[in-house]
């Protein structure tokens, strides 16, 4: 059978392989593979999803309650302020508005999986820079690769997949050394469940006032547990943003899922006692795991990472096997999620019986 003639694709897509989202996980099994919040959505954000508008009528395209909210909560114009499904899309939002052929995008490596396709999708060239030997930014790397043809630099604080995160000394030498017309844009999804006192934070150091080359990202689908309606946000200055909501996808955040943030920042000092409660089970895992003897990095984000190398498919199996999902990256590491209570103890089972196998 002769073999239908398709249209052409751009050869550097065609290799591209799609994002490769967490492994899901059976009935009885323990998903520890996507950093999704364990807890069931909380009663009053049910509630009010149970009246939200009718499905057959189009959402706000603008989002524009929970910009105002959002605006209101941070002391910015809602200009300043711009919503998207997820803050995965505005990545790709900012990255097709500032990077096109000849251009370059400067990203960790590694770090957030979906880095690598933005700058291609774009039509620009990716330029990743090595984590420290702690599984850190290397932020003067990263400022020495600038050069005249660099557009956007993306940097993930904490670091998924590895957990540091980037100090506010550290990250605003980095930003004086940056040209001011290149785009900075400061990835904070766990921002939440950080706990070192000298850690950047974006919002509350109002960064984007300062140097108004940044956008600082957040999300509500790690600490707020809405991963299933993605709704994300960026603040920044409007000009920058307005780039952003003219190469986004009109109409993509749900009515349903405006109408959860809200009531999410409702109930945010409730949805915080369980991000409480995640960093002490992320807490007593780290603590365990290097008690084993694994190199595991500081985590300020809801996942550790075990730095297992080459062997790093056969240990991820060995999880998998003991019904506990994680997340392996070949050649560099796992990354576990921090999840039920009843997984702790399991996961610490299967990590110690590995530690007895190499040894």
């Amino acid at each position: 059978m002769t073999e239908p003639i398709l249209p052409r694709i751009r050869p550097e897509i065609a290799a591209l392989a799609p994002y490769r989202q967490g492994k899901q996980a059976g009935p009885d099994a323990f998903k520890l593979s996507s950093n999704e919040n364990p807890f069931d959505p909380l009663p009053s954000v049910l509630e009010a999803l149970a009246h939200t508008t009718a499905i057959n009528r189009y959402p706000d395209a603008t989002a524009a309650r929970l910009r105002e909210r959002l605006g209101a909560r941070y002391g910015v114009a809602t200009d300043q302020v711009h919503i998207a499904s997820g803050s995965v899309a505005i990545l790709y939002q900012l990255v097709q508005a500032a990077a096109s052929v000849g251009d370059e995008v400067i990203y960790a490596w590694r770090s957030f999986e979906a880095y690598p396709g933005l700058p291609l999708v774009a039509g620009a060239t990716g330029v990743p820079i090595p984590l420290t030997a702690d599984a850190r930014h290397d932020l003067d790397a990263m400022a020495d690769a600038v050069t005249d043809n660099t557009r956007a630099i993306l940097l993930c604080t904490p670091n998924n997949p590895t957990g540091p995160i980037i100090t506010s000394a550290e990250f605003e030498t980095f930003v004086n050394r940056v040209p001011a017309d290149v785009l900075i844009i400061l990835d904070e999804a766990y921002t939440e469940f950080v706990t070192a006192a000298d850690a950047v934070d974006g919002l509350a150091e109002r960064v984007y006032e300062k140097h108004p080359n940044v956008v600082v990202l957040r999300t509500f689908s790690k600490a707020y547990g809405l991963a299933g309606l993605r709704v994300g946000y960026a603040i920044g200055q409007a000009k920058v943003l307005d780039a952003a909501r003219a190469t986004g996808i009109p109409l993509s955040v749900t009515s349903a899922a405006e109408i959860a943030a809200i009531a999410s920042l409702d109930a945010e000092a409730e949805l915080m006692q369980r991000v409480a409660v995640l960093v002490e089970r992320r807490t007593t895992l780290v603590a365990a795991l290097r008690a084993q003897g694994w190199a595991v990095p500081d985590s300020h984000a809801n996942f550790v990472w075990l730095p297992a190398g080459e062997r790093t498919d056969e240990i991820a199996a060995a999880f998998v096997e003991a019904d506990i999902i994680v997340r392996p990256f070949s050649g560099d590491g796992i990354r576990i999620s921090v999840g039920e209570h009843e997984s702790v103890e399991k996961i610490l089972q299967v990590a110690q019986s590995v530690v007895e196998r190499l040894q």
